[in-house]
């Protein structure tokens, strides 16, 4: 095992980034421990000034630069958090900053790298890619590469974070932690079972891009195939030889979660926690929410928020989304008069039973011989899907014909 990172090289990345990088609050969240049945504490790592943990790693390394590689400039592959990190502490720095963006990256991540000053160039379907062409810049162009997850300095720069939530949190049962490209979690690892060996280290992938456990099955790193998922900040298709050399043994479990997850746990810390979290922070969350970590109810856990920065139009959706996964957004169709006053009538019995109207759209075309009735598609807001039930009630008592409606699937 590749024992090149230790806990000595954690606390000194902690002293040579201290006034570069925030030390982000972790605290205890009364909401989202009743809703696990754990004793939940929330490390705001997306409050990092460029919206993620990456920050660390960047700044340990840009720091460490020799003058040649100060002045020539680095390059590095990344789907956003990595690159608008080095983007941000680059130009605090003055050193030239290139990144190459995979077309997944989210077009928020590549306009705020661009804002920062970074050569932003775009490559490739995924990170490994995009580090062909990274790769390529380095021979040309005499730039230093720096590796988003399996530089040493990177992973000692991560691992800051864990130091922070060990002296926050007294007691701490367990932390689990998104998984990418491995870097976070070995440098976490590193940490932890140095200073509390005791405490559980858990690991949480994308089901769409589970990397990290695909090399474990296989004793080694290989490449994977991978879907799109909302976590695109945890999509690598292959983890880090030196991240998952020191991390594999230092992980008590690693477990996936599957989109519908992810999107709700983004929901759960918009209404719950009053923050924007994307879909890769958010899977520490949907980790609990999942049911595979019974062990830790009624124990102090830690969840990594580990990054914010989701496009405004994909939160959105993914918002609209988890309103009709949880019951609480519902569509049907309904037979009304077309007469003056049925649309009235329709959003009246809405309305009498608390529910509220989001949309409606008349189907004339398609709604049948009956010139004097009308079809309309409705979605509704509900309290959960019992109200939705009731309102169905109402509807029939009412004589309006409520068909077609589309139930949704919703979490326990």
């Amino acid at each position: 095992m590749i024992e090149d990172v230790t806990l000595a090289d954690i606390e000194a990345a902690r002293v040579r980034i201290a006034g570069g990088v925030e030390r982000t609050p972790c605290i205890m969240s009364p909401a989202l421990s009743r809703i696990t049945g754990s004793e939940v504490f929330v490390k705001l790592e997306y409050q990092q000034r460029t919206g993620s943990f990456k920050e660390r790693g960047a700044r340990n390394a840009l720091v460490q630069l020799s003058p040649d590689a100060h002045r020539i400039g680095v390059v590095a592959a990344s789907a956003g958090n990595h690159a608008l990190a080095l983007a941000w502490h680059g130009r605090e720095l003055e050193i030239p900053i290139t990144v190459v963006m995979p077309t997944v990256a989210p077009l928020v991540k590549q306009a705020r790298c661009r804002e920062l000053g970074a050569r932003v160039l775009i490559h490739g379907g995924n990170i490994a890619e995009a580090k062909e062409l990274a790769d390529k810049l380095v021979a040309d162009e005499g730039l230093a590469y720096v590796h988003g997850f399996n530089d040493a300095a990177i992973i000692a720069g991560a691992g800051t974070v864990a130091l922070e939530v060990l002296e926050e949190v007294s007691g701490l049962d367990a932390i689990v932690v998104p998984v990418g490209g491995g870097g976070l979690i070995a440098g976490v690892g590193i940490a932890i079972k140095a200073k509390q060996p005791s405490t559980l280290v858990i690991g949480v992938e994308a089901r769409r891009a589970a990397s990290f456990a695909h090399a474990l099955r296989h004793g080694a790193p290989t490449r994977i195939s991978m879907e799109p998922t909302l976590a695109d900040g945890l999509a690598v298709p292959e983890v880090g030889a030196r991240a998952f050399a020191l991390a594999r043994n230092r992980i008590d479990q690693l477990i996936n979660v599957d989109e519908e997850l992810i999107s709700l746990a983004i929901l759960r810390l918009v209404e719950m926690q009053h923050g924007v979290v994307e879909g890769a922070g958010a899977t520490a969350l949907a980790a609990l929410l999942s049911g595979e970590l019974p062990q830790l109810r009624g124990k102090r856990v830690a969840l990594l928020l580990c990054g914010g920065n989701i496009d405004p139009l994909v939160l959105s959706r993914v918002i609209e989304h988890s309103l009709a996964a949880d019951g609480r957004l519902i569509q049907f169709s309904a037979t009304i008069s077309d007469r003056p006053g049925g649309l009235a009538e329709l959003a009246a019995t809405v309305a009498s039973t608390g529910a509220s109207v989001q949309d409606i759209r008349h189907e004339r075309i398609f709604g049948g011989p009956d010139v004097s009735r009308v079809r309309v598609s409705c979605i509704v807001e509900v309290r959960d899907a019992r109200h939705a039930d009731e309102l169905q009630e109402v509807m029939r008592a009412k004589g309006i014909r409520m068909h077609e409606r589309v139930r949704p699937h919703t979490h326990g």
